[in-house]
């Protein structure tokens, strides 16, 4: 009988096997799907008001828009990844779907791609700066070159993730993504998805500081400074992003280098992703905060509705 009743609990994919789930896993899996809803809402009304707005319709809000679509990339990544953990968290299997290993790469592309579009931004406002004269590196046609030589290069950079078969899927974290011991390929990934594009914002922002400091010892023509400082802020607030992901990846970084040297605790992964994930709509929020132009848009839109509704009342 009790034969009977286990054949008949078993999955009918053969390739799933049942597992025991903790009682956390479905609460945190439901908590971080809605999370990750809400910033890509935002996202999806981010672009949409740069698309309708003409006054959006310029060069700096370009790379705005590129931040804003990569952050958008990794955050529909994610919660494809955290539906699937739930079904099987549900189910108590563990089970690799055949697009498994896909999201796994692509969670590392998207965020890469994040990294890489804040420091595209960044490099921009240092060369209005500095190379305020050099107009065809400042042109909208070349920047938009470098925003799509930037996507195809990380897709092209991340492939050793797949090739190498560094993506596997981790049972107890229902999740396909590197396994976390020191290699080749998880020294290449700190350093292209990490440590390089943090240390050019970095370095930027020095620099600009500096360059600042030095235009206000001498005479400089008010609009060169003030779009010095304009540009100085900009970099300043892709600092600011940058330390919330960072701050919120603390739990992710640990267990990395953890798995240089030992084996990570259980649902390790898990844990991390959970900060991660929320990171994600905490950057949307600030990214409305911080960006003026949506920010304008929007109240014009309200005032202009309640115009609208106050003029019908009156009438």
């Amino acid at each position: 009988m009790n034969t009977i009743t286990q054949l008949v609990s078993l999955p009918k994919d053969l390739n799933s096997t049942l597992i025991n789930t903790e009682s956390w896993f479905i609460p945190i899996d439901i908590l971080l799907l809605i999370c990750l809803f809400l910033a890509i809402l935002l996202a999806l009304l981010f672009l949409f008001i740069i698309f309708i707005d003409k006054t959006c319709h310029t060069i700096p809000m370009m790379f705005v828009a590129n931040s804003c679509f990569a952050c958008l990339s990794l955050t529909i990544i994610m919660f494809w990844t955290t539906i699937f953990t739930l079904q099987n968290d549900l189910k108590q299997i563990s089970y690799e779907d055949s697009s498994c290993i896909f999201r796994g790469y692509m969670i590392y592309v998207t965020g890469g791609e994040l990294f890489y579009a804040y420091l595209l931004q960044a490099t921009y406002s240092y060369m209005t700066v500095v190379y305020h004269t050099r107009l065809f590196w400042q042109s909208a046609k070349f920047q938009l070159f470098l925003i799509c030589l930037m996507w195809v290069s990380v897709f092209i950079c991340i492939l050793p993730h797949l090739l190498t078969h560094e993506i596997k899927y981790q049972v107890n974290d229902q999740i396909c993504q590197m396994v976390l011991h020191l290699s080749v390929v998880a020294v290449y990934n700190i350093f292209y998805v990490y440590i390089i594009p943090m240390s050019g914002i970095m370095f930027i922002y020095l620099k600009l500081v500096r360059y600042v400091k030095e235009m206000n010892q001498h005479i400089t023509p008010v609009n060169t400074l003030v779009r010095a400082q304009r540009e100085l802020k900009m970099v300043y607030r892709i600092m600011i992003l940058l330390l919330i992901l960072l701050t919120m990846g603390v739990p992710f970084t640990i267990f990395v280098f953890m798995g240089f040297i030992t084996e990570p605790p259980k649902y390790h992964l898990r844990i991390a992703y959970i900060f991660v994930r929320i990171s994600l709509m905490f950057v949307m929020i600030v990214l409305f905060k911080f960006t003026d132009p949506v920010k304008n848009a929007i109240m014009k839109k309200i005032t202009r509705r309640s115009n609208t509704v106050v003029a019908i009342i009156m009438t």
